[in-house]
């Protein structure tokens, strides 16, 4: 039978968990910023927002392919996570306020 994990190669994996690891942290980004253009924020507020996202997982993906040591890419992942906290609250706070 076929063994699972057989002729797996280390690069192939590593780029298919950097693909994997960005598909699950953008999805929720672009939800979250589909939801925080609605609470008409500020243009230059929403454009930091968006560019410090994009580059924090621009770059979380540079240093997982090329394997930089740690505390690099979790710097990245928390700044990324830190732009969602921020539109998910000005979300929940706008929306909630208008109840």
């Amino acid at each position: 039978g076929l063994k699972i994990g057989v002729g797996v190669d280390d690069d192939v994996e590593r780029v298919r968990r950097a693909h994997q690891n960005d598909i699950e942290n953008i999805f929720p980004f672009l939800t979250l910023g589909f939801l925080y253009l609605f609470t008409n924020p500020e243009h230059c507020c929403a454009e930091w927002a968006f560019r410090i996202f994009s580059g924090a997982r621009i770059l979380h993906s540079i240093v997982y392919l090329f394997e930089v040591p740690q505390p690099s890419r979790a710097l990245c992942f928390f700044a990324g996570i830190g732009v969602n906290f921020y539109m998910g609250y000005k979300v929940l706070t706008h929306f909630a306020g208008s109840m």
